[in-house]
């Protein structure tokens, strides 16, 4: 008799929710809400007869049985792509395939693809932002550029460069908070936040040492794209992630609403598939990029708070 497996779609669920260790960031890239991750692993952990998660106030974290069965998932992933990529008679790619946050592609990726294009122009290169499972080597991408907290098994993971949290706003919304000659006050100020991020207004104002802020009201955002927008335009501040926020600042569209930058607890890392060894193009690329994010981590000067 076949043995019953849990659906496909919760173990899908599961490890992304696993991965990031929050549902949100789950639901972002599985192009989902937050409530069908949870329905969808609650209904998980009610088939198996265990919890797989520790459900707390201030976050998510995997339980005993979660930490045991996460690597099997994770290799069955592994295994059913390995498979797929190796099937006899498949059509061979003939160019590099990113999967990449929309929003790390737009501002990081793509601005310094001209230097890459310039130096292998033979080279094709395929930038994939979709919200879909991004497991390595599931889908078939070579390499994958990822907000982690750390590395995860079935990939060659590389740390790139942090992030720092930072309010900002725009110069005429600075204005409305800040008497002539004082720090801007942040509780008179209207919070941006960004529905999707684990790491927001908490997260600054705790690595801040700050409390007092009123979390709940404000306006609420899907995407860091839009709440960057909303701030520039004099809706209120928001957190800028930097870099991700860097040419805001340089152009003066968005000024820092606080001097205290906070270090974020995750990083951006490159992932890569186990062919990316075997292919010189794929060897260029990854020593390329690696180059070019030591090179923009040498040039940020973080400003830690006191």
């Amino acid at each position: 008799m076949p043995q019953r497996l849990p659906p496909l779609n919760a173990l899908r669920l599961f490890e992304a929710a696993a991965r990031h260790r929050s549902f949100k960031l789950a639901a972002a890239e599985l192009n989902v809400t937050p409530g069908a991750v949870s329905h969808g692993i609650g209904a998980l952990e009610d088939m198996l007869g265990v919890e797989l998660f520790v459900r707390e106030p201030r976050g998510l974290s995997l339980s005993a049985a979660g930490e045991h069965y996460l690597p099997y998932i994770a290799e069955a992933f592994s295994l059913i792509a390995i498979g797929t990529q190796t099937l006899p008679g498949k059509r061979r790619r003939h160019s590099i395939s990113i999967t990449c946050a929309p929003t790390l592609a737009a501002r990081w990726l793509v601005p310094r693809l001209t230097d890459f294009r310039a130096r292998w122009p033979h080279i094709d290169v395929s930038v994939d932002t979709s919200h879909r499972q991004k497991g390595f080597p599931v889908d078939g991408f070579d390499f994958g550029l990822r907000l982690s907290r750390g590395p995860v098994d079935g990939a060659a993971w590389q740390r790139l460069f942090g992030e720092r949290l930072v309010p900002l706003c725009s110069p005429a919304y600075l204005a409305t908070i800040a008497g002539s000659g004082t720090a801007p006050d942040l509780t008179r100020a209207t919070l941006i936040h960004v529905d999707t991020a684990s790491q927001d207004w908490q997260a600054w104002m705790d690595g801040a040492g700050i409390d007092g802020l009123d979390l709940h009201g404000g306006l609420r955002f899907d995407t860091v794209q839009l709440a960057f927008e909303a701030a520039a335009a004099g809706l209120g501040v928001v957190i800028g992630r930097r870099p991700l926020v860097d040419r805001e600042l340089a152009a003066g569209m968005l000024v820092e609403a606080s001097a205290i930058n906070v270090e974020t607890q995750t990083a951006y890392w490159l992932c890569e598939a186990p062919q990316a060894g075997g292919r010189a193009d794929l060897v260029a690329f990854r020593n390329w990029l690696v180059a070019q994010a030591a090179e923009f981590a040498a040039s940020e000067t973080p400003r830690p708070h006191d």
